[in-house]
């Protein structure tokens, strides 16, 4: 007996389902990526040195 013989047919709709998710955690992880270099380049000078040298003063 094949116990892959009664998954064929939802295998196809499972992995549909997976692809889709994965498209959009890409999508997403892309956009978030995009924002982060965006915020980046606003601020190019704040690497977070200041608010360490403002606790000292």
């Amino acid at each position: 007996m094949n116990k892959s013989s009664g998954n064929k047919g939802s295998g196809k709709g499972a992995g549909r389902s997976r692809e889709d998710r994965l498209k959009a955690a890409l999508k997403a992880n892309l956009a978030r990526r995009k924002m982060q270099a965006r915020a980046r380049t606003a601020n190019p000078g704040d690497d977070g040195v200041r608010n360490r040298n403002k606790a000292g003063d």
